[in-house]
């Protein structure tokens, strides 16, 4: 039997600690639009659920197989969404080139000049406060390797 959109919407939202407010602002829309994609009133756009896919770490078709959501939108969808976000993705490279400082300890004054400026501006660019406390750590953590 078909799931309603709207619950598995509300429900991997709470499961990610994300209040409406949060996911509206994480997809560029209103708190009323989430309100209404979870109490059913609205359907979401093919775009708004590629980026809820993403958000939620899931393909679109896994998002919305077994809802109610309208066949003709779930055909346009793509097969795959991206997953991660920008600042994901520099902490990875961070962690990456963290590895060089066991091997190399002679590119430490390099890595930190490189690494500093770019962790800051990932830093202010980012409204999560998860990913802002990630961050964070990275930076005590490029500075601590430095004593």
């Amino acid at each position: 039997m078909p799931d309603s959109l709207g619950r598995r919407l509300a429900r991997l939202r709470v499961q990610h600690g994300w209040t409406q407010q949060a996911l509206a602002d994480r997809l560029a829309l209103s708190r009323v639009a989430i309100s209404h994609f979870e109490m059913g009133q609205a359907v979401p756009s093919e775009r708004t659920i590629i980026l809820l896919a993403g958000l939620f770490r899931c393909e679109p078709h896994e998002l919305v197989a077994d809802t109610f959501y309208p066949l003709g939108k779930a055909l346009r969808l793509p097969p795959i969404a991206p997953r991660y976000t920008e600042v994901e993705l520099q902490l990875a490279l961070f962690e990456r080139d963290l590895g060089w400082l066991a091997q190399l300890p002679s590119v430490r004054a390099e890595l930190r000049a490189e690494w500093l400026p770019q962790l800051a501006r990932v830093h202010a660019g980012s409204a999560d406060e998860r990913e802002r406390a990630a961050i964070v750590a990275a930076i005590a953590q490029l500075t601590s390797k430095q004593r």
